[in-house]
């Protein structure tokens, strides 16, 4: 499960919610990203440094966006010998003063929906 979230380059093949993905910089356990979304009429793009820590979690930072600030951690734990509960836990706030509110409430929407479509690409993908 861990792989599949950590496969950046991959999410414009498996989920509609992403147009566009970009891996810039990969240095030890450190990858900077850059993520072009559309959902709900938005269509932010925005890099991230995140910060592997294999296999429990993924932590993220915003570079650049559109946003003031974007915090975002993703964290396995193992349940059994094949099996793991996937969390993914998102703070931001928008830069724009238009629709902030609005904006927020839809990304937190698309955490939601992206945890479900990973757990449904693990199971394609996995069994």
């Amino acid at each position: 499960m861990f792989d599949l979230v950590n496969d950046v380059e991959a999410y414009p093949k498996r989920f509609a919610w992403c147009s566009g993905a970009q891996v810039l910089q990969r240095e030890g356990d450190m990858v900077v990203a850059r993520l072009d979304l559309k959902f709900a009429g938005f269509n932010p793009s925005f890099t991230t440094r995140n910060t592997v820590e294999r296999p429990h979690r993924l932590q993220m930072s915003l570079v650049d966006g559109p946003f003031r600030s974007l915090e975002g951690l993703w964290s396995f734990t193992p349940l059994g010998e094949s099996g793991c509960k996937i969390a993914f836990a998102l703070d931001l706030d928008y830069a724009g003063w238009l629709g902030g509110g609005a904006i927020k409430l839809g990304f937190q929407g698309l955490a939601s929906r992206m945890v479900d479509d990973f757990g449904r690409e693990a199971e394609r993908t996995y069994g």
